[in-house]
């Protein structure tokens, strides 16, 4: 229509995104009165998309396909094993040294100490905080940091390796 864009192609093309993203999604007509009051209803208006991926997964394939990475930590040895046969998450003593500057939140690589990449992750902690907590028990985060977020640097649900 004249006042439409992009067509069905368009359409479909974000579904599978959204899919991709473990989100079901609805095509619906948005000239339909209250169409997303009566969606969130539970009325079935459109076409419903379920998404085949679960949503843990979907968060840990973005993790892994992150571009932009804000920084990293470098782990000893332990840190590694725990990591990657145990699946444990990353605690503050298994750190060895922070790179880079990242915020709480951000998508950071977990190195190991030749520089090979083990896994990605969301810092619980940002750079500053975590230089400071490096090679410390989790035990101590409160008196170096004056508060605890969480005993982990990167918790292993939001932790993929690679």
């Amino acid at each position: 229509s004249r006042v439409g864009t992009g067509g069905m192609i368009t359409k479909v093309l974000a579904v599978k995104r959204a899919a991709g993203s473990g989100a079901a999604t609805v095509i619906a007509w948005g000239r339909e009165p209250d169409v997303l009051l009566r969606l969130a209803a539970g009325e079935a208006i459109g076409t419903l998309f379920v998404a085949a991926t679960a949503k843990q997964a979907a968060r840990k394939q973005w993790m892994a396909d992150h571009l932009q990475l804000r920084g990293a930590v470098i782990v000893d040895e332990g840190a590694v094993t725990k990591l990657r046969d145990e699946g444990k998450s990353l605690l503050p003593i298994g750190v060895l040294e922070v790179v880079g500057e990242f915020h709480r939140g951000d998508v950071i690589a977990v190195r190991d100490a030749l520089g090979n990449e083990v896994a990605r992750g969301l810092a619980n902690y940002a750079s500053s905080e975590a230089r400071l907590i490096a090679r410390r028990p989790s035990s101590e985060i409160e008196r170096l940091l004056g508060f605890v977020t969480e005993p982990e640097m990167i918790h292993r649900t939001n932790l993929v390796l690679c």
